[in-house]
């Protein structure tokens, strides 16, 4: 797929070659090798242009970002998204619980990356998967998909620097209230076990920012705020804290409530930068109808008026 790109020289570049004023935009090295082996990939003033080039006020610098192929062996397959932003440049689907991100040997046709491969094959694109917030795969709630090469790195620098924020919500067991941080580095128990645990001498630094929005007993409703984005912090954070999530048998195998069959956790806001125009963009998707089951005191309503209005469908 082809994505173009046009910029207007100002005066404050004025003097800079192409190749720095790219750079100065976030183009990595490997997009800027891409421009380089593309015909006609940079364009300045309509005629194709070396990298060393220099720019003057008024210029207009086109760049063709062109890709045809996935990159992958992802098999397309036409399972329904929930899509609540697409552009150029990116998607921003709501994920479903039970929904893997990418495939593995237990989940070869039946996860995001194939269902958004098979909605791209479905309007005859062609493009890598680009995942950029992973979510697990008993978590639902929203998750960015890049579409592009030069997205793809602008959205992963933006997560490396955290300037993505990532609020989530959670049903723990237990009675909390007020709010707090969790600042505990998390490693692996053991080499190849999944299972996460804080471990201050080797593990990785992890912060985590949590507010009781309602207690209903005998469960909590938190919403939380990633700093980093270890593998299952929130779930590890809150089990250490004393409050593990319902529905989670990894982290609390004693957990038996039947009206949850994942753990407790969906990715309710998102907000960000866009990549190539600078916008500021903000999603969010409600509370789930199985979490909400636990909180609300008329299961028959799960949205009913015990819940913040903010968090209702």
């Amino acid at each position: 797929m082809l994505r173009t790109l046009t910029y207007r020289i100002l005066s404050a570049t004025d003097g800079q070659t192409i190749l720095h004023y790219l750079k100065s935009l976030g183009y990595s090295g490997p997009i800027l090798v891409h421009l380089k082996k593309t015909d006609h990939g940079t364009l300045l003033n309509g005629v194709w242009a070396h990298m060393n080039e220099t720019l003057h006020t008024g210029d207009l610098l086109c760049l063709h970002l062109e890709e045809n192929t996935s990159g992958t062996s992802i098999f397309p397959q036409q399972i329904p998204l929930a899509i609540c932003y697409e552009d150029e440049d990116l998607l921003v689907i709501d994920k479903p619980a039970g929904m893997p991100v990418h495939p593995s040997a237990a989940h070869q046709r039946d996860t995001l990356a194939n269902a958004v491969t098979g909605y791209y094959r479905a309007k005859g694109e062609i493009r890598p998967f680009r995942c950029i917030n992973r979510l697990d795969a008993d978590t639902s709630g929203l998750i960015i998909v890049a579409k592009n090469m030069l997205s793809a790195a602008l959205l992963g620098k933006a997560m490396q620097q955290r300037m993505i924020r990532r609020e989530y919500l959670a049903v723990v067991c237990g009675t909390l209230t007020g709010s707090g941080t969790v600042h505990a580095p998390i490693a692996r128990v053991k080499p190849g076990d999944v299972r996460r645990q804080v471990d201050f001498l080797c593990g990785d630094d992890a912060i985590t920012h949590y507010k009781s929005l309602l207690c209903h007993a005998p469960y909590s409703l938190l919403s939380l705020h990633l700093e980093t984005g270890r593998t299952h912090q929130i779930r590890v954070h809150m089990s250490a804290l004393g409050y593990p999530l319902a529905g989670d048998q990894l982290y609390y195998p004693a957990f038996s409530d039947t009206k949850i069959k994942r753990q407790a956790l969906h990715s309710h806001r998102l907000s960000f930068s866009h990549p190539v125009t600078g916008e500021m963009l903000t999603f969010t998707s409600p509370l789930p109808c199985d979490m909400a089951a636990l909180i609300d005191p008329e299961p028959s309503a799960h949205r009913g008026s015990s819940l913040p209005a903010v968090l209702r469908g």
